[in-house]
């Protein structure tokens, strides 16, 4: 989620943002919003006015200061009254516009004429003045203003497939090493952050022998606990001024998911005690705040005590001194793609740690997911007990990776159908024929529209799925975002894409296939499957066949039939000696990723 933070900068140097994304309320102002797009648009049409869509954040101190400076003020309300039909969406409960305006940062303003074509879109907290021309100049002028490749969604033309050409793959890994801060860590701009998919590519070269991405992950990893919370624990979400020490205090569920997950694989790659407390760090925060009843998780913590006011020396207290004085509001909204990133994360930590009680709070949270915001739809979700458009690629993705996550950390075969379940809804919701998948299957006056994220998270998904299904129409999924992904001026829009790097590896290659065979009673195959878990990355095959349960779901290696139980390593379709203890096991893994 964190990595549209560094395109904003790139595309504007130091603005202010808050950028990124969830539930929000609405503070007094002198505007009198509408909440309903289509109603909204009807009415533009009707009266021949343009529509402002304003999307914020309630934790984000820039809304509440907008939402004070600029919405109140008495120009602006009469320019918006006499013109244009204000539209305010809690951009939280709308994952299709988040994540096609999260480049923009939080507050987002976009305007539109009354056909749903875009005028203009502006980023982060919007002055009063600023704000006045921008509105009298719309109206004198209503033309679409020109804006390059890096902010618009791309039309998914290229015949590329599948995994990236050479050129397109080695200009891409040159701007993964050129924008690493080799002295401060994280990448080089005004915010400092962990971006997930830059450390986990990272941390795949260095389980491959790199020894200068092994330095590059370690430098952000380390860096980036300065974000963490020495009070409560938890991740808040970015610092400024190009340091690790100017932070912004809000706590947002998909950033803990993100942070915790990818501390836990850097866990299985080191076994550093500090990247196992920084987990136990997100696990505490996350129990303590976020954790709603049932299994669910809230959706975010305020970075303000009181909306609009900086809040350093509140979170400089201990836990009894902040709570003298209150507490920052949570978000209390409960949605499907941020339950289930947590489940991911929590199944990944319980996968590489054998962590009893956090496969357990993955369980609850996903069967939360499934009880609360299943469609009728097999396979599909909801994100809010009531959505406003959608379904949402957001929430079937997470649940998707989620439960696969859940499956290698336990051997459910449960979990693999709900897995292959939410892939297959989501081919029949959100396909785009011309490449891709696009962010919401409805088609409401704001057409849904292809994010590189989603696709990206989308691509390895279903890339892994493949070897867990069987099923070559998950292959075909992964294939087809990468159709989309693999255009030059897709792939290029942001500053790096180390997410693309994975997921075209990933399809270049079959995954470590790691097998225990043996009755899930045992102690010894319980023990093999354990050990077999704890093997660095992300892009891995490991299943648990105890033949009681029938065949398993992808049949595609035939082993023997032994007196014991016994873990085999596979790649390509050709498999090792059985493996009859922990420590063979874990001889075997020692190896470097590349051998295999």
């Amino acid at each position: 989620m964190n990595r549209f933070l560094r395109h904003l900068i790139f595309l504007l140097g130091t603005l202010v943002v808050c950028p990124t994304a969830f539930a929000a309320t609405e503070s007094p102002s002198a505007v009198k919003w509408m909440r309903d797009e289509t109603v909204a648009f009807r009415e533009a049409k009707t009266e021949h006015r343009y529509v402002l869509l304003y999307l914020e954040a309630v934790w984000c101190h820039w809304c509440h200061v907008m939402d004070h400076d600029t919405y109140s003020d008495p120009q602006i309300a009469q320019q918006i009254a006499e013109h244009y039909v204000p539209l305010r969406i809690d951009q939280d409960s709308r994952p299709d516009l988040a994540n096609r305006y999260r480049d923009y940062g939080w507050p987002a303003t976009i305007v539109f004429s009354a056909d749903g074509q875009e005028i203009v879109k502006r980023q982060g907290y919007q002055p009063p003045e600023r704000f006045l021309r921008l509105l009298s100049a719309i109206v004198e002028d209503p033309s679409p203003e020109a804006v390059s490749a890096a902010t618009t969604q791309q039309t998914a033309n290229s015949t590329q497939k599948g995994q990236l050409d050479s050129p397109l793959r080695e200009k891409l890994a040159a701007r993964h090493r050129d924008t690493d801060d080799a002295k401060l860590g994280g990448l080089q701009l005004n915010h400092k952050f962990l971006d997930r998919d830059t450390v986990e590519y990272a941390l795949a070269r260095a389980d491959a022998g790199d020894a200068g991405e092994k330095a590059m992950a370690r430098r952000t990893l380390d860096a980036a606990r300065s974000l963490f919370d020495p009070a409560w624990g938890g991740v808040y979400q970015y610092s400024t001024n190009a340091d690790w020490q100017h932070v912004h205090y809000e706590k947002l569920a998909t950033v803990q998911a993100e942070y915790l997950r990818i501390y836990a694989l850097a866990w299985a790659s080191f076994h550093l005690d500090a990247d196992k407390q920084a987990v136990a760090s997100i696990r505490r925060y996350l129990d303590s705040f976020l954790h709603a009843p049932g299994g669910g998780y809230y959706v975010s913590q305020d970075a303000d005590l009181k909306p609009g006011e900086h809040s350093d020396a509140y979170f400089a207290l201990n836990d009894a001194g902040r709570r003298a004085l209150g507490l920052p509001r949570v978000d209390k909204h409960v949605y499907a793609q941020q339950t289930a990133a947590i489940a991911e994360a929590l199944a990944t930590w319980a996968e590489v740690s054998g962590d009893a009680s956090a496969l357990d709070q993955a369980r609850d949270a996903l069967r939360w997911v499934q009880k609360e915001r299943s469609l009728h739809d097999k396979g599909g979700y909801r994100h809010d007990e009531h959505d406003s458009a959608g379904p949402y690629l957001a929430d079937s993705l997470a649940v998707g990776r989620a439960a696969l996550a859940l499956y290698r950390a336990d051997a459910d075969r449960r979990w693999l159908q709900v897995s292959v379940d939410a892939a297959n809804f989501i081919e029949a919701h959100f396909r785009n024929a011309r490449g891709g998948y696009d962010g919401a299957a409805s088609q409401g006056p704001i057409a849904a529209a292809l994010q590189v994220d989603e696709n990206i998270s989308l691509a390895r998904y279903t890339n892994l799925l493949a070897h867990y299904s069987g099923n070559a129409a998950h292959r075909t999924m992964a294939e087809h975002a990468m159709h989309w992904l693999g255009q030059p001026d897709v792939a290029f829009a942001r500053v790096t894409e180390a997410g693309l790097l994975l997921a075209d590896a990933e399809l270049g290659a079959d995954p470590r296939h790691l097998v225990t065979v043996g009755a899930k009673t045992d102690a010894v195959s319980k023990e093999l499957f354990s050990t077999l878990q704890q093997l660095p990355g992300w892009y891995k095959r490991i299943e648990w066949w105890d033949r009681s349960e029938g065949a398993l779901p992808h049949p595609d290696v035939e082993y023997p039939k032994l007196k014991r139980s016994a873990a085999f390593a596979c790649t390509q379709n050709r498999c090792s000696l059985p493996l009859f203890d922990a420590k063979q096991v874990a001889e075997f893994l020692a190896q470097p990723a590349g051998d295999g």
